[in-house]
């Protein structure tokens, strides 16, 4: 029987004397670890293959120059780090051109699969658990360093770059559906944290609204019954007659009723807030349900009330007359939600003498559909960008500003309702979104 420290001396020496296939690239590895130990540890591991050119790096600020000073063909690097993050550091690491290709190897004590799927969504290539097995840390450092450079120098196997493509196209597929679950994960819990909320909130609005009413009717009694010992009893005594020069009886008796009235404006405007928060938030039934679309669309405008009014922005509304719709009206206000919100984002853009409108129009077609059209007069898209307006992870705003899934989601969603939605750009003249949704599923 073979015992289990030959097993592993044997599997080291299969490491060593791996074919051609793996050894005939060179293999460069850069460590980014703000731990010497670790560094230590990781240079142990792989001294004893001369076939490894290791590098380290303890400072983070300096990992990217450094890696397009020794062109590695793996980065190791580490997920909590000061200074700069590790998703961070991943990110410039895949914005500079020289090192967006460079397979990256993240090394965390962290197992969350939250934190793996930011990590592989934002462009990792792989997840170890620190500190991994030898075994394990060489063969993978291999494999991605084979693959870097087989991309590299563009082999003539036909079937590696196959299979490479196949590799990408599948780990795409798992980064987006990863990240889209931990969205929708995001957007579930938010929908029922809201509905809660808007819950709570109703009760005391109701109660506040059902008194209202009666002490408006019992001040303006009291207000009658002074009126009438003012005319039954005009000589006061000085003691009532300082105490109505000291709160001003008619300026009260005109205030009063305009405070109560203003208080029941308030209560209202509440009311529509609950409403629309509800609408917004209500959670999607496993069918479809029929819905105002055109509610949706007021509801999502009133929770953007706060950056349409604080950027000025003129809402133009040229609603036709539609009828319900087969759908699910959360995620169509989704759908609203991540259209207007990018519209408003564009319309920051603009210079501050231009006014900045949004025009949403609807309208029946054909009597089976509704089309519903959200136009902005923001500096547009650029028509490179147009074509990858609606790609999972495509984002032209500042790293921590968008995930880049809002279109993509969106786009999703209308094709769940066997709809379409299109994006039609100028430069300088603004973008417009076309969604047609049936009436019927």
């Amino acid at each position: 029987m073979v015992s289990a420290s030959e097993r592993f001396s044997s599997t080291e020496s299969a490491l060593r004397d791996t074919p051609s296939a793996f050894s005939e690239y060179p293999v460069t590895v850069l460590l980014v670890d703000d731990q010497s130990v670790v560094g230590e540890s990781v240079r142990q591991m792989l001294e004893d293959d001369d076939k490894i050119d290791f590098h380290y790096c303890h400072d983070p600020a300096r990992a990217v120059p450094m890696a397009e000073a020794i062109a590695p063909t793996v980065i190791l690097q580490d997920l909590v780090m000061p200074q700069i993050d590790g998703l961070e550091l991943l990110r410039l690491f895949r914005a500079n051109p020289n090192t967006c290709e460079i397979p990256l190897i993240m090394l965390s004590a962290r197992d969350e699969p939250e934190i793996k799927a930011a990590a592989f969504a934002i462009g990792a290539n792989d997840y170890l658990i620190k500190l991994p097995d030898r075994i394990e840390l060489v063969a993978r450092i291999r494999y991605h360093s084979r693959a870097y450079n087989n991309l590299q120098a563009r082999s003539d196997a036909v079937i590696a770059q196959t299979y490479a493509q196949q590799l990408e196209q599948t780990l795409q597929q798992l980064q987006t559906t990863q990240a889209q679950l931990i969205q929708t994960e995001k957007l579930s819990g938010l929908g029922q944290m809201v509905a809660g909320v808007a819950h709570e909130i109703n009760n005391p609005i109701n109660f506040v609204v059902g008194n209202l009413k009666y002490v408006t009717g019992y001040v303006q009694e009291l207000i009658e019954l002074v009126q009438i010992y003012q005319e039954d009893y005009p000589e006061h005594t000085p003691r009532v007659q300082n105490h109505l020069d000291a709160m001003d009886l008619e300026f009260l008796v005109e205030d009063l009723p305009k405070t109560l009235n203003s208080m029941a404006v308030g209560t209202d405007r509440l009311n529509d807030i609950v409403l629309a928060l509800r609408n917004f938030s209500r959670l999607d039934q496993a069918e479809t349900q029929t819905a105002d679309v055109h509610a949706g669309i007021d509801s999502t405008l009133l929770l953007l009330n706060h950056r349409i009014k604080k950027q000025g922005v003129e809402i133009i509304k040229q609603y036709g007359d539609l009828p319900q719709i087969e759908c699910y009206p959360a995620q169509l206000n989704q759908v609203f939600m991540n259209i207007l919100s990018n519209a408003i984002d564009a319309l920051a853009e603009v210079m501050e003498t231009q006014k900045q409108h949004i025009t949403i129009a609807s309208q029946l077609k054909k009597s089976r559909w509704v089309e519903i059209s959200i136009q902005d007069n923001g500096p547009g898209i650029s028509a490179e960008n147009m074509e990858k307006l609606f790609d999972s992870f495509f984002t032209t705003k500042p790293v921590g500003k968008g995930t880049g899934l809002g279109l993509s989601i969106a786009q999703q969603i209308i094709e769940r309702h066997n709809g379409t939605i299109e994006a039609f750009s100028e430069k300088e003249k603004g973008t417009k979104f076309v969604i047609c949704l049936p009436i019927e599923q």
